[in-house]
């Protein structure tokens, strides 16, 4: 691994040093990171899991957060996203499961080494909290904290959302993987372009039994979902057309063993029109809602 500072000041208002890191994976690939070390005294380090195909920048508000509460914390574009796309997108191998299988386990041994003698939490969005089950040294983690994480199962959709999901998984991700060899998902507001192989196994899983469960027996054969026991709460929000409550409930029952706090939230009891599947990370929404960010916070500190 090295390390590079973002820029050579501190946060002097925050006492947060930040400063970019590159981890290298176990298939050889180099993942762009950011550490944020709160210059006092911490005991507790923070992976946060993106969504698929989100850049670790648009969780920078929420790490910044975070340190100033005293939490180490530890960004990460996965393999073919962002600053990790080393080669053209085409020729990018990447996968879900590989994510989850080698990513995001070099992440978490990173994480440990940055900070020695804390205790290790993982914050995942979407696709970050679904693939923790594929990670072979979960133990580490002590406590789980997910947002907007769930199958993805179309069936479980509402209309007319269910209609631009049927799109974009059966019409658009075929005929993008064919004709460029990757899915230029940023064209239509889904994130960075994601290489064919985390594309096609989206589509897979969202048109049957939904993130993982579909591929057991097929294409994943050695888990850790039902292992996994320690606490999480799980964030879900009425107006989340992706994460909706059923999809929810599916994605937690894959984890047989952990024990799930589930808080479905309506926005609109927050002062909020509109949270989504993406804006809980929104330094907008944490300035008009600051007890979203502070049940983090409260999570965290419970967890020692």
């Amino acid at each position: 691994m090295e390390n590079s500072p973002i820029n050579n000041q501190i946060d002097t208002d925050s006492q947060i040093d930040v400063y970019s890191l590159s981890i290298m994976t176990d298939r050889n690939k180099a993942l762009a990171a950011t550490v944020y070390r709160p210059t006092g005294a911490m005991k507790t380090a923070i992976m946060i899991a993106p969504a698929t195909g989100i850049k670790r920048q648009f969780y920078h508000s929420f790490a910044t957060y975070l340190a100033k509460h005293g939490f180490g914390v530890l960004t990460f574009d996965n393999e073919g996203i962002g600053e990790s796309l080393s080669s053209d997108l085409s020729k990018c191998d990447a996968s879900l499961i590989s994510w989850g299988r080698h990513d995001m386990p070099a992440v978490l041994d990173a994480l440990q080494d940055e900070f020695p003698n804390a205790t290790y939490h993982l914050i995942g969005h979407s696709a970050g909290g679904q693939l923790v089950g594929l990670m072979p040294n979960y133990k580490a983690i002590k406590s789980v904290f997910n947002v907007a994480c769930s199958s993805g199962r179309i069936k479980n959709m509402n209309m007319p959302y269910k209609l631009k999901a049927i799109g974009f998984m059966d019409a658009f991700i075929p005929l993008a993987n064919l004709t460029l060899g990757y899915t230029p998902s940023d064209k239509i507001g889904m994130g960075e372009p994601l290489p064919r192989g985390v594309a096609r196994q989206w589509r897979d899983w969202c048109n049957g039994a939904g993130y993982i469960k579909t591929a057991f027996g097929k294409s994943i054969h050695t888990h850790f979902y039902d292992e996994l026991s320690m606490p999480a709460l799980w964030l879900g929000f009425s107006d989340d057309d992706i994460a909706n409550s059923k999809n929810m409930d599916d994605m937690i029952r894959v984890f047989t063993k952990m024990p799930v706090e589930k808080r479905f939230l309506e926005p609109k009891d927050f002062g909020l029109n509109h949270i989504g599947h993406m804006r809980y990370f929104s330094s907008k929404t944490n300035a008009k809602a600051p007890e979203l960010w502070q049940m983090a916070v409260d999570w965290l500190n419970k967890q020692h």
